[in-house]
């Protein structure tokens, strides 16, 4: 007779509300962690600030989190004040983040942005610099105030923020970024289209916690992989899409639809293997020597991460 969740060791997993979650709701809904011994709990969190904070006091286990977040706290150049966190680490690459640029009606061309204010989740973390790389390469440059901006916290934030008139642009993934283009607004590019391979999300977690929790590690990489697995199998399609709607009630079903085209794409989707992206993780370490602050050369990925805990699932 399989487990029942509330038989199992809980796992606190503490993410950024949207689609890109899809792959826990369906761990949940269709017994992949159970079967793996483990229940698994998700947390909301409004921001990365908040996400940060909270992880670096061991509020949660697991951060579904931009692998820059981890990069920028390892390094001491995050924007919560909390010092170096040279214990977080990334263990799992769940996605290319499915960033895209996304701007209101009346702007139809990245160079319309100039002398506009355009959000972020924190100036110095997560996606900030890959829009201000965006902008770079389409003749854009923050550093010589060209544009504007401003703090407007998570995804949900800024959306709501961009509707209201409130900022120009904004990163933006699914499905936020398909509630917009069915709203009028205009979906300048896709983040991957303008700086290539990127890793985005990823699981992460304390290093203390990990040498202590290693076989729930396991577990949860590879209920997570199955989830994913079992997303892309296409008889299952209109089952996850029924569990998408479940989990985010307030989803209509064209916008599921869209999100199911755009979250599994073959090419562009979620990780099938959950491995982290070498080259999407060099690029990320390529824009926070870039921008980061206090400024240093990144070129060490196996600082930030160990591979192992997703090895040991295959």
């Amino acid at each position: 007779m399989p487990h029942q969740a509330s038989d199992l060791p809980v796992m606190t997993v503490n993410v950024f509300p949207g689609g890109f979650n899809w792959g826990l709701y369906v761990g949940e809904d269709k017994g992949f962690f159970a079967r793996r011994g483990i229940a698994v709990q998700i947390q909301d969190t409004p921001n990365s600030v908040t996400q940060m904070t909270d992880f670096s006091q061991g509020k949660f286990d697991i951060a579904m989190t931009a692998v820059d977040n981890i990069v920028a706290y390892v390094e001491g150049q995050g924007e919560a004040p909390i010092g170096p966190q040279p214990d977080f680490m990334a263990v799992m690459g769940s996605d290319s983040g499915f960033l895209s640029l996304v701007a209101s009606p009346s702007i139809k061309h990245i160079a319309e942005l100039a002398g506009k204010a355009l959000s972020v989740d924190a100036m110095t973390t997560g996606y900030a610099f890959v829009l201000y790389e965006i902008m770079r390469r389409n003749g854009l440059d923050k550093d010589r105030g060209d544009y504007e901006i401003v703090r407007a916290g998570g995804m949900v934030q800024r959306w709501n923020a961009l509707r209201d008139g409130r900022h120009a642009a904004t990163l933006l993934s699914a499905p936020y970024n398909i509630l917009a283009k069915n709203q009028g607004f205009t979906e300048l590019v896709k983040a991957t289209d303008v700086i290539g391979a990127y890793q985005g999300n990823v699981a992460a977690v304390r290093r203390p916690w990990a040498q202590q929790n290693r076989s729930r590690i396991v577990a949860y990489i590879s209920g997570y992989r199955s989830s994913i697995a079992w997303l892309y199998d296409p008889s299952n399609r209109n089952e996850a899409i029924a569990i998408l709607r479940r989990h985010l009630p307030q989803m209509e079903p064209e916008i599921a639809e869209a999100s199911y085209a755009e979250l599994l794409d073959p090419k562009n989707g979620f990780f099938r293997s959950g491995d982290i992206d070498r080259e999407g993780l060099n690029c990320v370490l390529d824009l926070r020597s870039r921008y980061g602050l206090p400024s240093r050369q990144l070129n060490d990925p196996a600082k930030y991460c160990d591979l192992g805990y997703s090895e040991a699932t295959r």
